[in-house]
């Protein structure tokens, strides 16, 4: 707490006071090609800016076209020359990640960097259309099944190119407090237990659980891809929507702005002192230790095979 209130800079050089421009300065990413999933606000639209300012061709992954379209504008207001795209992709469906996934494909682009930043926070009781708890459907399932159908083409990219791929899913330090036992197996959509907040948790659990998974299956292939988690501190953006308490609290403190919050998506993605550093967790750009549950192997793999049973069972529905 200290460290983040203070602004004091750890191992890497950097802390919760470093700002996106900060970690990446003088990152030439003109080779790179990026998916930013919800990169059309918050924290996600401060990861496009700067990664498309820094030369990177920034695909955005949004479910509103409206705002995504909005957000490419904006940069290339700012710099003319920055190279933007849209897509449309609505996480909360499965459908619509295929989709997605079917459309970035057929547009024959390299990809090297898939951030699965979108996420919905402490929302009320309801099924996703694939009749899943929409929290930890649209923040794990539907970025455990985009990562899966893009890892094909992030493997080809990285053996072309011999540029290292990287895969950043953005947690939070909400993962230490989800249901008893972590994850809600058997009662994934239990509508008579649902605790927004504790469901919230367990999604981020997830994430952490998803990248460390990920990075012991690229390990183990011998491929060129990382894979990590972060935690990118407390912000004010819309996610807070759904809990007016959490709103005044934050804005009594002093916690992070946008440009702080995106610098430890930029500094995992793009920094690189981190070639080669995977399924770890970081925090104000640097390195951190993730909770005993974040930390389980065997969690980890039951978390990753009841994924695939979820994903496969919604395709043949």
């Amino acid at each position: 707490m200290f460290r983040l209130i203070s602004g004091i800079r750890g191992p890497s050089g950097f802390g919760s006071a470093s700002t996106a421009e900060h970690v990446t300065q003088g990152i030439d990413a003109a080779n790179l090609t990026a998916i930013i999933t919800g990169g059309a606000s918050g924290i996600g639209l401060e990861t496009t800016r700067v990664l498309a300012s820094r030369n990177a061709h920034v695909i955005i992954a949004a479910r509103n076209m409206e705002a995504a379209n909005q957000a490419k504008q904006l940069i290339l207001k700012d710099s003319e020359n920055a190279r933007v795209d849209v897509l449309k992709l609505d996480l909360s469906s499965l459908k619509s990640v295929k989709a997605f996934a079917d459309n970035f494909i057929a547009l024959n682009l390299p990809l090297n960097i898939l951030i699965n930043n979108a996420g919905i926070m402490f929302c009320p009781y309801q099924l996703s259309e694939d009749g899943i708890e929409i929290q930890f459907a649209t923040n794990h399932l539907g970025h455990f099944y985009l990562t899966n159908l893009l890892l094909d083409k992030m493997k080809e990219t990285a053996k072309c190119t011999g540029v290292e791929g990287r895969i950043v899913n953005l947690s939070s330090v909400a993962h230490i407090h989800p249901y008893k036992r972590g994850i809600r197996f058997e009662k994934i959509n239990d509508k008579s237990r649902y605790d927004d907040k504790r469901a919230y948790g367990q999604s981020k659990l997830a994430n952490i659980l998803h990248a460390n998974e990920l990075s012991r299956h690229l390990k183990a292939e011998g491929v060129n891809i990382t894979a990590n988690a972060v935690h990118p501190g407390l912000i004010m953006t819309n996610l807070f929507k759904h809990t007016e308490m959490l709103k005044f609290f934050s804005s009594c403190i002093l916690w992070k702005n946008v440009p702080q919050g995106a610098a430890t998506t930029c500094y995992v993605a793009v920094h690189p002192s981190l070639k080669g550093v995977s399924g770890k967790y970081f925090s104000d750009c640097n390195e951190s230790k993730p909770s005993r549950m974040a930390r389980d192997e065997v969690l980890a793999k039951k978390l990753w095979e009841f994924s695939n049973k979820l994903v496969n069972a919604a395709q043949n529905s």
